[in-house]
């Protein structure tokens, strides 16, 4: 228990980290003329990144309840620890957002998540780009072919890129514990449910569909060290 207990608290602290630079940093954005929103994707790259090296040896780094289903979805989970770790995110989610109201008051949107478009397209939008980020992670965290140091650059890369594309449509959540928090602050809980199915979908499929591709490789190619799962 007392093991758990540290993954627990590795996956509280990074979630408060990315929802407290990340969403921070859109918070500036809105307080602060002179900060540039085009930080913002780079931000929350970084803040992924560089809490993935941090606590990614004690709880695996997931940040992210649709990660940590997905990895549960494919059997690389026990299904134990689900509700603990998305526990741990959403309260270290929340606790942010607390402390973005401490330190900023309640003249902005805590970083909330809002569809500019159709909700049609916003939710396709969040399951591809939660899709995308699912098959990184899963692939640089399973697969001993995959360079196992980069996992933080090119999870945290992934990031950044998806919320450049994705961030002027959805707000690129891919996250629910990071659109819970604003959410419970904001108390506007009208679009929540799309950012609390969609990345599910896209992480589970991400999952999926790497593991399909892991277990079914070309007979001329050269099997993994582990072989297929």
């Amino acid at each position: 228990m007392k093991n758990y207990v540290s993954k627990y608290l590795a996956e509280a602290i990074g979630t408060f980290f990315l929802v407290f630079f990340g969403c921070g940093s859109m918070i500036l954005a809105q307080v602060d003329q002179t900060f540039s929103s085009g930080f913002i994707p780079i931000i929350f790259g970084g803040a992924v990144s560089i809490m993935i090296y941090a606590t990614g040896h004690i709880s695996g780094a997931h940040f992210n309840p649709a990660v940590t289903i997905g990895f549960w979805s494919v059997g690389r989970f026990p299904l134990k620890r689900v509700p603990g770790y998305i526990i741990s995110q959403v309260l270290g989610a929340t606790l942010a957002s607390f402390t973005h109201k401490i330190i900023f008051g309640s003249v902005h949107d805590f970083g909330s998540t809002v569809i500019k478009n159709s909700l049609s397209s916003g939710f396709l939008v969040e399951i591809i780009l939660s899709f995308s980020l699912m098959f990184v992670i899963i692939s640089v965290a399973t697969d001993s072919r995959a360079v196992g140091e980069l996992a933080g650059m090119a999870i945290g890369s992934t990031v950044a890129v998806c919320a450049f594309v994705g961030g002027p449509i959805t707000k690129a959540s891919m996250n629910p514990a990071r659109t819970l928090g604003p959410d419970i602050l904001n108390m506007n809980f009208s679009q929540t449910w799309i950012y609390l199915t969609a990345p599910i979908i896209g992480t589970i499929l991400g999952a999926k569909v790497y593991e399909w591709i892991r277990c079914h490789q070309d007979d001329t190619e050269p099997k993994g060290p582990t072989g297929c799962c």
